[in-house]
């Protein structure tokens, strides 16, 4: 087996595509509308890598709960990779990101914790 997608929920789909694609750089892969919600992927811009990811709405109330648990627990959905961390942090803060925590050493691996602004914390890891 392998992974060929996985999902995060956001509040607003349209919001979604614009800070995935606009604001932290991934390709839009799939904007199908499916008769309300859309079928919404994003995938690694300039990479073999062939996971995407589904922009879900969160309408359905487990997913809502799921989600809001996670924020309000400080815990991010997931987290990406970057090569440096301290660049990516200047150039998201500069197209509006907002960061929960500033780029620290944990160990033996450099984090940073940040507002995708559709309801989930993400963090990015240097590797």
């Amino acid at each position: 087996m392998k992974i060929i997608a996985f999902s995060i929920f956001v509040e607003d789909q349209d919001i979604a595509q614009e800070v995935y694609t606009d604001r932290l750089g991934f390709e839009l892969k799939h904007n199908i509308d499916m008769g309300g919600p859309k079928w919404l992927t994003v995938v690694e811009k300039n990479s073999n890598n062939p996971v995407e990811i589904v922009l879900e709405p969160n309408d359905n109330p487990i997913a809502r709960e799921y989600q809001e648990k996670l924020y309000n627990s400080n815990i991010p959905v997931t987290m990406f990779g970057v090569d440096d961390i301290e660049e990516t942090y200047t150039h998201l803060k500069s197209k509006g990101i907002e960061f929960k925590t500033k780029p620290k050493q944990v160990e033996d691996m450099k984090l940073a914790v940040f507002d995708d602004q559709c309801g989930n914390l993400l963090q990015i890891i240097e590797n």
